[in-house]
């Protein structure tokens, strides 16, 4: 769960509210009935409420505020190194008075005791956050799950100079702090082509040696 749960943090902290959840939703839904199941519920609906700051939408901020502290409640102030006491704090306060809460920006949530960022991922929980933000900020999400699935074969043949790695790594840092709503997309545009190129041509020389057999 390590990957999928900092690569969420690190979304939700970087101001991709929305976007968050999309990093452990896949995780959750094949998790049994328990506390983590719980727990990832909670940090979904967490996430849903600050978004909903977002669009002045005061009612279902609310209605999430709530729901999310009865996922929260009983895991005690840490559970799998989050800090939960200060996100039960904000969704106190959000469920009180969601307009004037609201309107500040939300508090970051903190792994191992400190804040995680998007330049702050290994590979493996950058590789989730990756797809995730690929699909959010529009870029063709196939592209990223196969640049992402090239990667990982060259991590594991010993090619830590990997185009693919190096693509996929600049992708996610490109996108450390920028968040809901900006306009400005960096370099990310041009690394997509990029990594688009490499798939493209990693994809066509699989193919020509699949067609010698």
């Amino acid at each position: 769960m390590d990957a999928h749960l900092r690569a969420g943090i690190a979304i939700y902290n970087a101001g991709y509210y929305h976007a968050a959840h999309d990093a452990w939703e896949e995780y959750w839904m094949g998790l049994s009935e328990g506390p983590d199941k719980d727990f990832l519920q909670g940090l979904i609906q967490f996430t849903a409420a600050v978004y909903h700051t977002t669009n002045d939408n005061w009612l279902g901020a609310r209605k999430l505020a709530d729901t999310s502290q009865e996922y929260l409640d009983g895991l005690g102030d840490r559970y799998c190194g989050v800090d939960l006491s200060t996100v039960r704090y904000h969704l106190r306060a959000l469920e009180r008075d969601p307009e004037r809460v609201g309107s500040a920006p939300p508090p970051q949530v903190e792994h191992d005791g400190r804040p995680v960022g998007l330049d702050d991922l290994d590979f493996e929980a950058t590789g989730v956050a990756a797809t995730v933000l690929a699909e959010d900020l529009e870029y063709d999400e196939g592209v990223f799950e196969r640049g992402v699935e090239y990667a990982r074969r060259d991590l594991e043949d010993g090619n830590q100079t990997s185009p693919f790695v190096s693509l996929v790594l600049d992708f996610v840092r490109e996108s450390q702090g920028t968040g809901e709503g900006d306009s400005d997309v960096d370099h990310r545009d041009i690394i997509a082509q990029r990594l688009g190129e490499h798939v493209d041509r990693r994809r066509s020389r699989e193919a020509d040696v699949d067609g010698l057999f």
